[in-house]
């Protein structure tokens, strides 16, 4: 049986516990077996390249990076408990009023963390994938109410624990903290040497996320860091050209085996298990991502022809209309301010869409009216 890494004395809240510490990336003695897993990483490739090439069904790419980016966060959020939905997000961010607001910051907040991270990967001067971009990200991710004590920006400075009510009966003990600044900076290393040995970009990426979050290098939020990690470097060595894909909604589907295949890691050595798991969750993804495309542009094309049709269409519906992807929840104030148009003309727009059944007002109210393009919304939230 491979050993992936070492136990060390540690004493935490009065209890002396093993600690894990990971040996270095890559997998040695053995080497990663790569049989089967050169095989799953070729289907897994072809999804993403499939992916892509749909990708130009639609217009406009912001209109799929608008949905695709918040599914990963909701999704991302909800492995680690989170309750918000995909409407109360598009209803925050309407200004609508929404009941679990703290729910919905932890969201927000990782959309902020993943906009960080990819505005510095494609800035000339931006920061690499590195310990510092991670802990920017991190900053970002747990500022706010829940986040306030947990050291936001920080690497850990105290032992943690997974699993269990306290460490002696934990189903894990990550690195004491003293070894964290080592083994990010190996890890960092790995990302960014050239691969010793062929292991396909894809491959490296399960290594790095399973390393990762056996380093646990945060007192909160390293499920969340470590999934946009994934996402990071599927971008940095070009395997997607956009972040189309939302893995974790697979990951969520099989959050037991998630976990099992990670613990397995440390426990058994078994890496081939972790990576065969990772790649058949990128393959399913990337097919569901596909799909969904396929789906969004028939229903914007289908809206499409039914507004060129309308004999009174007005060249402001238009604009509406190519709006409503990045805005599926909006006022009419929302419309003017965006358009840079007068409010009759923003209302008669409106109301022009809301006539052809493209979108529908959700109040029942004469006033402060608010509108849904609903048939997007159930498209992406079923």
């Amino acid at each position: 049986m491979r050993r992936t890494g070492s136990y060390v004395k540690t004493t935490t809240l009065g209890e002396t516990v093993q600690a894990f510490v990971p040996r270095a990336l890559p997998p040695a003695e053995p080497p990663l077996a790569s049989g089967d897993v050169l095989e799953r990483n070729h289907r897994a490739q072809l999804a993403l390249a499939r992916l892509s090439g749909v990708s130009g069904l639609v217009p406009s790419v912001d209109w799929l990076l608008y949905s695709a980016i918040r599914k990963e966060a909701l999704l991302t959020s909800q492995i680690e408990g989170t309750q918000a939905t995909l409407t109360d997000l598009f209803d925050d961010e309407a200004g609508f009023a929404v009941s679990n607001t703290e729910d919905v910051e932890e969201v927000t907040n990782y959309l902020r963390a993943f906009r960080f991270v990819r505005d510095n990967l494609r800035s000339a001067r931006g920061l690499p994938i590195s310990v510092r971009l991670l802990n920017e990200a991190h900053k970002r991710l747990l500022d706010g109410a829940r986040g306030a004590g947990k050291q936001p920006g920080e690497l850990r400075r105290s032992q943690n624990w997974i699993g269990g009510t306290r460490p002696g009966n934990a189903v894990f003990v990550p690195p004491p903290p003293d070894k964290v600044p080592k083994l990010l900076g190996d890890l960092e290393r790995f990302i960014h040497e050239p691969p010793k040995s062929v292991l396909p970009p894809l491959v490296r990426v399960a290594l790095v996320h399973a390393q990762f979050e056996t380093i646990h290098p945060y007192l909160d939020g390293n499920g969340r860091i470590g999934r946009l990690l994934i996402a990071a470097l599927m971008e940095h060595w070009q395997l997607l050209p956009e972040p189309l894909m939302y893995l974790s909604g697979y990951l969520k589907q099989h959050q037991a085996e998630y976990y099992r295949r990670l613990s397995a890691v440390r426990t058994e050595g078994d890496w081939e298990g972790w990576v065969a798991f990772f790649l058949e969750g990128v393959e399913v993804a990337a097919h569901e991502a596909e799909r969904g495309i396929v789906s969004l542009a028939s229903l914007i094309a289908s809206d499409r022809r039914r507004l060129l049709e309308a004999p009174k269409a007005t060249p402001t519906s238009y604009r509406l209309f190519e709006l409503l992807p990045l805005m599926p929840r909006f006022t009419i104030e929302q419309v003017r301010q965006k358009l840079g148009t007068s409010f009759p003309t923003a209302t008669a727009a409106v109301k022009l869409l809301e006539g052809l059944g493209i979108v529908t007002e959700l109040t029942g109210q004469k006033k402060n009216r608010s509108f849904s393009y609903q048939a997007y919304v159930d498209l992406l939230t079923h």
